[in-house]
C-alpha cells in the first residue's frame, strides 16, 4: 500500500468552500479510479490548512488512476478541478508513504451521504518525526519509491507518521497535526495530543 499525506495551504477564508467541495466532488471520483480517500482533516491550530489522507494499493495504481483523474480528466476534476485550484496557495507539501510492519490503519466509519454539513466532534493526530523512529505502534515510513506522476510533486525526505495518540519516544517531532475531520470523513478517531 502506498499513503498520500497531503497538506494543502489555502487562501484565507476559503477552507469552509473547499471542504464542500472536496466533500462533495472529489470522494467517490476518486474512488470510483481506484484510489482510497481515508481522511479529509480540517489543522486544528491553521484555519487556511487542509490535510488529507489517499492510499493506493501499489505504485501502479497510484499512476494510472492519478493520470485518468487528472490528465483524462475525470468529469469532476474537469468541472471542478479550477475552483478547487484557485483556492490553493501551495498544494505540495505531500509526503509518499508505505506503513511500516505490523501496520493497522486507522479505525475509519462509514463515510456520511453527500449533503452532510456537521462535522463529527472527533480529533485526529498525526505526528510526523524526521528520520527512522522505532515506534511500538502503528506506523507509516517513507515509500522509496520514484515519484512516477511528478504533475503532483512529493517531498524528498525520510519521516516516520503516526495518526493516533503519538507513543513516547526521544526524537523530536518535525510536526503535530491536529486536526477534525470534515463531514464525510471516514477517518474520525478521537484523541487528544499528549
Amino acid at each position: 500500500m502506498i499513503v498520500e499525506l497531503r497538506q494543502y495551504t489555502l487562501r484565507p477564508g476559503t477552507r469552509d468552500r473547499f471542504v464542500d467541495l472536496f466533500d462533495t466532488c472529489f470522494v467517490e471520483s476518486q474512488e470510483e479510479l481506484g484510489m482510497s480517500v481515508l481522511g479529509q482533516l480540517r489543522d486544528l491550530d491553521d484555519p487556511d490548512r487542509y490535510v488529507w489522507l489517499r492510499a493506493f494499493p501499489d505504485m501502479e495504481v497510484r499512476r494510472r488512476a492519478l493520470e485518468a483523474f487528472y490528465l483524462a480528466p475525470a468529469p469532476a476534476w474537469r468541472d471542478h478541478g479550477p475552483e478547487a485550484v484557485a483556492m490553493m496557495i501551495d498544494s505540495d507539501d505531500v509526503l509518499l508513504l508505505r506503513p511500516a510492519a505490523g501496520w493497522e490503519p486507522p479505525a475509519t466509519t462509514s463515510r456520511s451521504p453527500v449533503g452532510t454539513t456537521e462535522a463529527p466532534a472527533a480529533e485526529v493526530v498525526v505526528t510526523v518525526w524526521p528520520g527512522t523512529v522505532k515506534l511500538a505502534g502503528s506506523h507509516l515510513v517513507t515509500a522509496h519509491e520514484v515519484n512516477d506522476f511528478p504533475a503532483l510533486p512529493v517531498r524528498d525526505e525520510e519521516v516516520t507518521v503516526a495518526i493516533g495518540p503519538h507513543p513516547p519516544v526521544d526524537a523530536v517531532p518535525l510536526q503535530v497535526l491536529r486536526l477534525q475531520p470534515t463531514p464525510r470523513s471516514a477517518l474520525r478517531w478521537s484523541g487528544r495530543v499528549r
